[in-house]
C-alpha cells in the first residue's frame, strides 16, 4: 500500500527523507510498520541511527536495516538493542560479524535476550 509522501509527512518521515531515504523506501517502511511513522525523532530515531553508525554501518546500510525492519524503533536502545550486541560479542562475534548479523537480520536488535535469544541459542546447543 502506498502512502502519500509529500508536504504532509510525519516528523520521522521528514527526518528520514532529510537523510536520503527515497519515497519508495519510506513507503516500504510505512507498509512494513503498518501505519504512518510516529516515532519520537529525538528520543528514538536519532540515538538508534547514531548507534548503528557507531557500529560501523554506512548511511546506505542504516537505510537498508530500517527499511527491512522499522520495528527496531519500537524497542528501548539501552535495555534491548545494546545488550543484544554485547551478548553477541560475549559469544565470540567480532564487530564486523555483529554488523553483518544486524544487516542480515535487523530484527535481531529488537529481540529480548531472556525471552527470545538465549533460549533459542540454548536450544540449538542442546541439539548437539
Amino acid at each position: 500500500r502506498n502512502l502519500p509522501l509529500d508536504d504532509d509527512r510525519t516528523l520521522p518521515e521528514a527526518y528520514f527523507a532529510s537523510l536520503g531515504f527515497s519515497d519508495e523506501e519510506l513507503n516500504r517502511v510505512n507498509s512494513k510498520y503498518g501505519k504512518r511513522l510516529e516515532f519520537d525523532v529525538e528520543r528514538r530515531v536519532k540515538p538508534l541511527l547514531r548507534w548503528l553508525s557507531d557500529l560501523g554501518m554506512t548511511a546506505s546500510e542504516v537505510r537498508k536495516a530500517v527499511v527491512r525492519c522499522p520495528m527496531i524503533f519500537n524497542v528501548d536502545l539501552e535495555k534491548v538493542s545494546k545488550p543484544v550486541v554485547l551478548w553477541l560479542k560475549d559469544l565470540g562475534m567480532n564487530d564486523a560479524q555483529v554488523k553483518r548479523a544486524i544487516l542480515a537480520c535487523p530484527q535481531l536488535i529488537a529481540l529480548t535476550l531472556v525471552g527470545c535469544l538465549k533460549p533459542k541459542v540454548r536450544w540449538f546447543k542442546d541439539l548437539g
